[in-house]
């Protein structure tokens, strides 16, 4: 790869707005066969080449681990050249400077906006000149007085137009190009936008425009009035009371401000982002062209679900729009208030899901390896956040001295397995082996003499129903038993892993490990009836899903689960951990039937208890709204978390009968098992092999099957009651 020569620069002093970088270029006559503009900068930023966009990315170069991965993206820009040029650059803060977290705090890695590119042209007679950013270009102010991820945009349109002071000088900054990469995931683009459903004057007078589907994105709209006039633009997911309801976003703004020139101005906040469904625009009587643009990163849709049940589809297509909403860049917790941050612990139980919804390959490899960087500084911690900020901020009392925590740290080991059973590539195996191994072996030197993970600070079943508001710790299920358990699985991998790679030490290393771990989680946690400590729905749910029980005490195991499900009303019990795997057990266990009534309970807590308020994303509490329309009056409370959603991945498997025999598909097992009343499903997925098509009908009692598998790939029909039948490729 070649070497930059180009130097990241920055405004000599600030400017008072985004600065807007800028360079002129003269080429001659010469014919262009080809041209490449690579592009990063401190912050956010939007480059032209003789006033057109160098590309269709927005907010790059995103969010990656700055202090050690800076990504670049390369442009084709030949067709955008001629004779002279004049390129323009203008930098927000984003990430890099801009607020961040729950605790207060911005420009946590640095003060100092910068931008660094490189103008590649080669012609057709060989020769090739480059021009790189560096003291000969200049910055000047531009229309954005104000920009923040949280906040929002101010836009002055009165400062458009005319000749801008192109004089004041740039300086080089002290930075290490060897931080720069190229992406390996996509970048973030606008995807599509969507009209108002309704437009109406709330009780206060405001103006309140319903989108109809909780988004991630902005509103755009062209807008006349006299000069000065201030126009706003407030963003919620929900209503409380008739009016936008703000309180669930804490403190971020969420408002982008107007300034009219007098003429037709256009605005589109490009360097912010908001997660709503609904506006609130007031200062100008009426807009025109007013849609709402969604924005994440460019992952292709790969699978597909369908079914007999209309409220089941409506919360599949939420599982959709949470994974869009919140796969911005990194795979997030939220996308409204003011955290948007890479929870770990989320990704790790919903990396099947995503997998299977779109092609997330890059996306997640690009993540992960800010993981590993991460980790690799920390000594084999795994954060809660990746990128981690936290580190940057005094912990908050509730999170004393933090080490590794199962499941948020066990991202390290189960997103990228996740990801080979997906797509069958074991270049992310080998990429995050070091990363796999670190993490466990940094979780052994955490057990208890017992051999059990018990003496460190756990989330455990985080957000379990029955917890209070203000407590989302506070869950039934014993921290040990969920914490010890979430190892056995990372160690089960890893030991997997070890193999698949022929490092065959470590495999033996880690067996042994796993069975001790497996024998001192029973010797300390199951009772000789074989009752599993706090004896709630999610200690069983994990002791039978990760292979914990010997199949006797497996079988019991389940039927306990069923009964406490059974006296929960079918309601939803578990929390965090649970929940993602607790049809699984039942399943598993033998208790299809549970499993189905558990899925399709229509009461809070449930699935489908938000589908009835008219959600149309995953909530990250299965009471964020309460039957009167309140919001719940916990302090965190989000309408677009997608962890929750994670049952997708059950209903992708076991009601649409689409599951990997072997990595990536190589082999299909297509094996529904119709229940609750469902009548017909139908379930594609593009895999790397191709596309798999699986629809299902109940005629007359009887169950037919039509499966579609790719050219030359294999696979294993499963009936119930039936047996085995293979399928020729």
């Amino acid at each position: 790869m070649r070497q930059w020569t180009a130097r990241m620069i920055s405004p000599a002093v600030e400017l008072g707005s985004a600065p807007l970088f800028r360079t002129e270029v003269a080429l001659g006559p010469g014919t262009i066969a080809r041209a490449t503009l690579r592009i990063s900068s401190l912050g956010v930023h939007e480059a032209r080449i003789n006033g057109r966009p160098v590309g269709d990315d927005v907010l790059s170069p995103g969010w990656s681990s700055y202090e050690h991965r800076l990504r670049y993206l390369s442009h084709d820009v030949t067709g955008l050249l001629a004779a002279e040029n004049v390129i323009t650059v203008l930098v927000g803060n984003g990430w890099y400077r801009g607020r961040l977290g729950f605790m207060g705090g911005r420009a946590f890695y640095g003060d100092r906006l910068g931008l660094i590119a490189e103008l590649d042209v080669t012609f057709t007679d060989g020769s090739r000149r480059v021009f790189g950013t560096d003291e000969t270009w200049t910055a000047g102010g531009s229309d954005v007085l104000a920009d923040d991820l949280y906040d929002g945009m101010t836009i002055d349109a009165r400062r458009r137009g005319g000749t801008p002071e192109w004089s004041l000088p740039v300086r080089v900054l002290d930075f290490d190009r060897g931080r720069l990469t190229p992406y390996v995931g996509p970048v973030v683009t606008r995807q599509e936008s969507v009209p108002p459903a309704k437009v109406w004057t709330s009780p206060a007078g405001r103006t309140l425009i319903d989108f109809g589907q909780n988004l991630v994105g902005w509103v755009r709209f062209t807008v006349t009035g006299p000069a000065g006039t201030e126009v706003r633009v407030r963003h919620a997911e929900v209503l409380e009371d008739g009016e936008l309801g703000v309180r669930p976003l804490r403190d971020a703004q969420a408002t982008d401000r107007y300034l009219l020139s007098g003429g037709a101005d256009f605005f589109e906040p490009t360097m912010t982002f908001h997660g709503f469904r609904y506006a609130e625009i007031t200062g100008v009587d009426a807009v025109d062209d007013l849609e709402a643009v969604v924005v994440h990163s460019a992952i292709r849709r790969t699978g597909t679900f369908e079914c007999s049940d209309e409220l089941l589809n409506q919360l599949h297509r939420n599982v959709v729009w949470s994974t869009r909403g919140n796969f911005l860049d990194l795979p997030t917790d939220c996308p409204q208030r003011n955290e948007r941050l890479g929870w770990t612990g989320d990704i790790a139980v919903f990396a099947a899901s995503a997998a299977y919804l779109f092609d997330v390959g890059s996306f997640l490899a690009d993540w992960l390896a800010d993981l590993a960087a991460e980790q690799k500084a920390a000594g084999g911690l795994v954060s809660f956040v990746i990128p981690d900020i936290l580190k940057f901020q005094p912990h908050p009392p509730e999170f004393p001295d933090p080490d590794s925590t199962a499941f948020w740290s066990d991202a390290a080991v189960w997103v990228p397995w996740a990801l080979w059973q997906a797509y069958g590539d074991r270049a992310i195996l080998e990429d995050r082996y070091d990363s796999m191994t670190a993490h466990v072996r940094r979780v052994r030197t955490l057990l208890s003499p017992t051999g059990v993970w018990d003496a460190s600070f756990q989330f455990g079943d985080w957000l379990d129903p029955d917890a209070p508001p203000d407590g989302p710790a506070k869950a039934k299920a014993d921290p040990g038993v969920v914490a010890t358990a979430a190892y056995y699985r990372s160690l089960s991998i890893v030991a997997e892993v070890s193999g698949l790679l022929g490092h065959a030490a470590d495999e033996a290393e880690f067996r042994s490990l796993a069975a001790d771990v497996r024998a001192a989680f029973s010797t300390e946690y199951v009772g000789a009836d074989g009752v599993i400590r706090s004896d709630c729905a999610t200690v069983y749910t994990l002791a039978i899903v990760f292979g914990l029980l010997p199949p006797a005490r497996e079988a019991a195991a389940g039927e306990r689960l069923a009964a406490l499900v059974a006296e929960s009303g079918y309601r939803v019990s578990t929390g965090f951990a649970g929940t993602p795997y607790i049809t699984d057990a039942l399943t598993r266990t033998g208790h299809l039937d549970a499993a189905y009534r558990l899925l399709l309970e229509k009461e809070c807590p449930s699935w489908l208890y938000p589908v009835t308020m008219g959600a149309t994303t995953i909530w990250e509490r299965w009471d964020s709204m309460l039957p009167d329309g309140t919001v719940n009056p916990g302090e965190m409370t989000s309408f677009n978390h997608y962890a929750l959603g994670a049952v997708a991945d059950w209903m992708h498997r076991t009601v649409g009968g689409i599951a990997p025999l072997e990595p990536g598909y190589a082999r299909v097992l297509v094996a529904p098992r119709p229940g609750g009343g469902l009548t017909w499903c139908r379930s594609a997925l593009d895999t790397r092999h191709g596309r798999i098509e699986v629809d299902w009908e109940i005629v007359d009692g009887v169950l037919q099957v039509d499966a579609r598998l790719p050219e030359g790939v294999t696979g294993v029909l499963s009936l119930p009651g039936q047996p085995d039948v293979e399928l020729p490729g």
